[in-house]
């Protein structure tokens, strides 16, 4: 007899918006603090720089990129009609922190100069393969872990200290989906003790 251990149970129990929304509500907002809501920022960058700000705007722009691939996949995901009513608020809770990463990001990318990169037209995505819950999530789960490896990778490149902090709270709460993903498809959450 196979029991099955469904990983949202305890969202019915605790407030979804205090357990998920919570951390990320915080990151967002540090993130807007760090990045949109200090006009200083730009300013202060082209002194500091010379007012050379085209590698950082090109790291935020491929992230940018990245955040609206996520925001369209999990459109993809959500209407795809396989996931279940919890699994969907979680889908949209995750496409809506996405939305809020992208839009951090393009009015960063403005503030400095730059001209943020727009959603493309269409994604190629494996749809074919998407029959189950499963496998979107599974879907879901690659991207995520593949956002923590971007993030990772863009954080010590930033010229300007204050983005690589933003983008490092970003980071976290794209591990934190990915580790959420993980438990839902029955995997353990956090499979090591550092992410690479």
């Amino acid at each position: 007899m196979i029991v099955r251990i469904n990983p949202f149970a305890a969202l019915e129990d605790i407030s979804r918006r205090r357990f998920l929304f919570g951390s990320g509500a915080l990151l967002s907002a540090s993130a807007v603090a760090l990045l949109a809501n200090r006009p200083a920022l730009a300013a202060e960058y082209g002194k500091k720089k010379g007012g050379d700000s085209t590698a950082d705007v090109r790291i935020l722009n491929t992230a940018l990129g990245a955040e609206l691939e996520a925001i369209a996949a999990y459109g993809v995901g959500a209407q795809s009609g396989l996931l279940q009513k919890a699994t969907l608020d979680l889908a949209l809770q995750f496409q809506g922190q996405h939305k809020e990463h992208a839009d951090v990001l393009a009015k960063t990318v403005q503030k400095l100069g730059g001209k943020p990169v727009e959603a493309k037209a269409h994604y190629e995505f494996p749809t074919d393969k998407l029959k189950t819950q499963a496998d979107v999530l599974g879907f879901a789960a690659g991207l995520e872990k593949g956002a923590v490896s971007a993030y990772l990778g863009a954080v010590p490149l930033f010229q300007e200290r204050e983005l690589a902090r933003a983008a490092a709270s970003i980071l976290g709460d794209e591990a934190m989906h990915w580790a959420i993903l993980r438990q839902a498809l029955g995997d353990n959450p956090v499979p090591a003790a550092f992410v690479s």
